[in-house]
């Protein structure tokens, strides 16, 4: 039998540099560039479909801190049990720089957008269409920090792809197993992200029917996420014994959203447009 020779993650690098006991993490300078790189897809965007660029930018502001807010509470909640023990945890640099659970950004992320674009006037599924492209590029550069971090690791597993982490700081930050081939989860996301991204961006020039971009974001991206799940170590199943991780039933459900958005007769989306407005 054959063994396979497994790619190695050799060159990662968790901190970008260290002074003293303050480091800068690799992660947290990804998903900086990761939000630059939406919001200047999302503003161009903007002026291309004749929305209020300065409203859009704001909104891009608000939608990223209540993202961070957003899946933080969630990584909170998942680890629940560490949160009761240790209350003092949640305000520390630790949890700060702790990536979070994207689903949980995502949710609070779209609940924030509905208020501010009802608050302003603006048109909602317009506005949601244009974010698409930008939040799927965004996602996409943020998972190669996760990759650098060694956070969101795969299964192990025996495949000519599989990846081995080696950095004792990666271990040291997030636990994962070195010297372990393990699934490259995180680079399975930051694919499937990027091809959508610009499948998306190339989408909106067809000038959809409104809600149809924002529709395939939340329905691609979902069962992707819901698919990669079954790749990744780490994530807690529902209790009770069911099958399926809090991530994935969280997935599906907003995979139905955007089934829900993106089958919508077009005679009804007219008039929720013209309220919107």
């Amino acid at each position: 039998m054959t063994q396979c020779s497994c790619y190695s993650a050799i060159g990662l690098l968790p901190k970008l540099f260290t002074i003293g006991s303050f480091y800068l993490p690799t992660y947290g300078v990804l998903v900086a560039l990761g939000f630059l790189a939406g919001l200047s897809v999302t503003s161009r965007l903007a002026k291309r479909a004749g929305l209020n660029a300065e409203l859009v930018t704001n909104l891009a502001i608000y939608v990223a801190l209540s993202g961070m807010l957003g899946a933080k509470l969630l990584m909170l909640v998942f680890d629940w049990r560490e949160t009761i023990e240790h209350p003092g945890e949640i305000f520390t640099l630790r949890t700060l720089q702790a990536a979070g659970v994207f689903q949980g950004g995502l949710i609070l992320a779209l609940v924030t957008a509905f208020f501010y674009i009802r608050r302003h006037g603006l048109p909602l599924l317009p506005v949601c269409d244009i974010f698409a492209p930008g939040l799927a590029l965004g996602h996409a550069i943020g998972r190669l920090g996760c990759f650098a971090a060694g956070c969101c690791w795969g299964l192990e597993c025996g495949l000519p792809w599989a990846v081995k982490f080696h950095d004792p700081e990666a271990w040291t930050l997030t636990g994962v197993p070195l010297e372990i081939p393990l699934h490259p989860s995180q680079l399975y996301e930051f694919g499937t992200e990027l091809i959508l991204f610009g499948f998306l961006y190339q989408y909106l020039k067809k000038k959809p029917a409104p809600g149809r971009t924002i529709g395939w974001y939340l329905v691609v991206s979902s069962v992707a996420r819901f698919a990669i799940e079954f790749t990744r170590f780490h994530e807690q199943a529902l209790p009770f014994g069911l099958p399926l991780s809090i991530t994935q039933w969280i997935a599906l459900a907003l995979a139905g959203l955007g089934a829900a958005i993106l089958f919508r007769p077009s005679a009804r989306l007219k008039p929720a447009l013209q309220t919107s407005r």
